[in-house]
């Protein structure tokens, strides 16, 4: 790794039994050591305890509130990424709560960060659920990247050992993807570094 590497997180954002997710993501965190452009971290929100009830005083009010304990690990991992990639699925038209819960109880860890997208479900291909995350990243003040994965159909494209049957494609999205997020992050790190945004 190079003096320039950026950190970046993968985001699991699926908890529920059976879920594809850690599939989708072992792909896309090996895409992204390949392009040697990150340290990549994965970040399974299936172990972290994520309480649905925000306190009183939301972290978008009191940026310095005290979470659990429990997720003292997770908010350290997130405010050390210059980049986030988060793995989704949608449901119902919308994302997991499991991720909503995770993204709410954090809120300058997004802050002038920028954010990708790989989605996976039957027929949208995860794209209902990456419009609807655009729209809240938006609103922490977050950039997210238009390059995106998307794999409808997902248990149709993967085998029985996680491998795509036909890699080129995605392969090639990922990169381009990884690309406008290096470029945004390194671009996104420099800013930062004077003084944080107002």
């Amino acid at each position: 790794m190079s003096s320039t590497t950026l950190q970046l997180a993968v985001i699991i954002a699926s908890v529920r039994e059976g879920r594809f997710g850690p599939v989708v993501s072992a792909w896309f965190a090996e895409q992204a050591r390949r392009h040697r452009s990150f340290e990549v971290d994965v970040i399974d929100l299936a172990e972290v305890p994520l309480p649905l009830e925000l306190p009183s005083t939301p972290p978008a009010l009191d940026p310095n509130m005290q979470r659990p304990a429990s997720m003292a690990e997770l908010t350290r991992r997130l405010a050390v990424a210059d980049a986030y990639v988060i793995v989704t699925p949608d449901y119902n038209r919308s994302i997991p709560a499991s991720l909503k819960a995770a993204i709410d109880w954090h809120f300058s860890q997004w802050d002038a960060k920028t954010i990708g997208f790989v989605g996976y479900s039957g027929a949208s291909g995860g794209l209902l659920a990456i419009e609807h995350l655009r729209q809240i990243f938006n609103e922490l003040n977050a950039h997210t990247v238009r390059n995106y994965v998307s794999f409808p159909r997902f248990f149709e494209l993967f085998d029985a050992e996680g491998r795509l049957h036909e890699p080129d494609g995605p392969a090639a999205a990922a990169t381009a993807m990884l690309d406008q997020l290096h470029w945004w992050a390194s671009a996104l790190a420099a800013a930062r570094s004077p003084q944080p945004v107002g």
